[in-house]
């Protein structure tokens, strides 16, 4: 399938590795320009070149205030043009609600829930009609999970924001999509498979819960935000999709 993505320009965050990285590679390889983001900004260089001459690299977080103008005027300044954006940000601290302090509680605010929609709200100013705005979220949208708090009191308020955007910006024919991974093998997930003290086990366990029997790959998760963020889903807006092997079992 022709996905229309040749020399369409987005913009990825939080795109150094693992889902955000997946997806611009995903992005570029059907022919698009993408500007990828980090907050490092030797990773955020070093993935630019991996990807190739039509992507590059800005180090940007995405809490910081001045963060969203700055990749959309460089969209324009570099490719002449803005298509859409996919907003990934790193998953917030884990931890129970008595471990989570309030200064965790503000950092994630501000980069999960405040920046995405800052950089959603500069986004929509800037696209017109066939722009696409889109979120990577998490499972915990539609059920919490044990031992993310922060995610499971910011991300579904995010989806909440998505959907009014969705319903919004619609008129101006922009879509806003939301996609949902679950256990896909990155090192977020591993990292979060270890805090149990035997991360293979956890592994295991988590698998046998799914009924696919098996974690994502990032290049499922990229190929399946890539094609959302694509005209070839231009009738799909305000929809939140689940990458997840079948883990969700609500319908």
């Amino acid at each position: 399938m022709d996905l229309g993505l040749k020399d369409r320009v987005y913009i990825v965050t939080g795109a150094t590795r693992g889902l955000g990285h997946a997806t611009a590679r995903e992005l570029v390889a059907d022919g698009a320009k993408v500007i990828i983001t980090g907050r490092d900004g030797k990773r955020v260089e070093a993935a630019a070149a991996e990807l190739g001459p039509d992507v590059v690299g800005m180090a940007a977080d995405n809490g910081e205030p001045g963060a969203a103008q700055r990749l959309v005027d460089a969209a324009h300044e570099r490719f002449g043009r803005l298509d859409g954006i996919l907003i990934s940000v790193g998953g917030p601290a884990p931890g129970f609600v008595a471990d989570n302090t309030d200064e965790q509680w503000q950092s994630a605010f501000d980069s999960v829930f405040l920046g995405a929609v800052r950089l959603a709200r500069t986004a929509a100013a800037a696209l017109g009609e066939g722009g696409v705005i889109g979120f990577v979220l998490s499972g915990s949208v539609h059920e919490p999970i044990a031992g993310l708090t922060i995610s499971n009191g910011l991300r579904p308020g995010l989806a909440g924001f998505a959907k009014s955007l969705a319903d919004e910006l619609g008129p101006r024919g922009i879509r806003v999509v939301g996609v949902l991974p679950a256990r896909i093998d990155t090192d977020r997930v591993r990292e979060l498979d270890s805090l149990s003290g035997d991360a293979e086990a956890s592994r295991a366990a988590a698998e046998a819960r799914i009924p696919l029997r098996r974690y994502g790959t990032p290049e499922e998760f990229g190929r399946t935000a890539a094609f959302l963020l694509s005209p070839a889903a231009s009738y799909l807006t305000g929809i939140m999709v689940p990458v997840d092997g079948g883990s969700r079992h609500g319908f």
